[in-house]
């Protein structure tokens, strides 16, 4: 079961990274990659760490 929390965290985080990093380039004016990082960190990694 701590396994699982612990692999739960990592996910979260890297959603959260994802997130993160697809806003920053959104603001360099990146119109291909930030979508997708956005796409992955909201639609992807945070629902399956949240699940």
């Amino acid at each position: 079961m701590e396994k699982v929390r612990k692999f739960r965290k990592w996910i979260l985080g890297a959603g959260l990274v994802s997130i993160v990093i697809g806003y920053i380039l959104l603001g360099q004016g990146s119109i291909s990659a930030a979508p997708a990082m956005l796409v992955l960190g909201y639609c992807i990694l945070v629902p399956v760490a949240l699940i």
